[in-house]
């Protein structure tokens, strides 16, 4: 009988005591939520917007303006258009592409896959030219806070 009684007795301060410590412990289960939730989505946007593709290459692209492409090139960039490959200057390579969107006049860029770590970026696309479609590679440096084009190819067919 004395067992019964004690634990009845253990299991009204057990009860009790959880009563007490239950809204601290709702707190801290909050927090943890918050963090886990919320923090790794605000942490990714920043990444996202730093390391970006600039806007100014995918209009570029878009709508074949050379010039406003070639102001995005490194010194020297590595360029390759269908078979042709090879390292060239700035000014090499945006007469190369000058010539390449004459032969097939651009209507459109989208960019499908991107990525990177901090300090380049790349990203692949799809561009729609009056002749076909073409995967194009972009590999982007940051330098001086600056970002630069230092490959860019043109392949024949669709990215996936």
């Amino acid at each position: 009988m004395q067992t019964v009684l004690s634990l009845i007795k253990n299991t009204a301060y057990f009860t009790r005591s959880m009563m007490i410590t239950l809204p601290r412990v709702n707190k801290y289960v909050c927090f943890l939520v918050l963090l886990l939730f919320v923090v790794p989505f605000t942490g990714n946007a920043s990444a996202d917007v730093q390391g970006d593709i600039p806007q100014a290459v995918v209009d570029a692209l878009k709508t074949g303006n050379t010039a406003a492409l070639a102001n995005f090139f490194s010194s020297s960039i590595e360029l390759a258009i269908l078979e042709q490959e090879d390292i060239y200057s700035r000014q090499q390579a945006e007469l190369i592409i000058k010539d390449f969107f004459a032969k097939h006049v651009p209507m459109g860029f989208v960019i499908l896959h991107k990525g990177g770590k901090e300090g380049s970026q790349y990203a692949i696309g799809n561009l729609s030219t009056s002749s076909g479609n073409f995967r194009v590679t972009l590999l982007i440096k940051m330098t001086d806070n600056k970002p630069y084009i230092h490959q860019l190819r043109f392949e024949e067919g669709n990215a996936e």
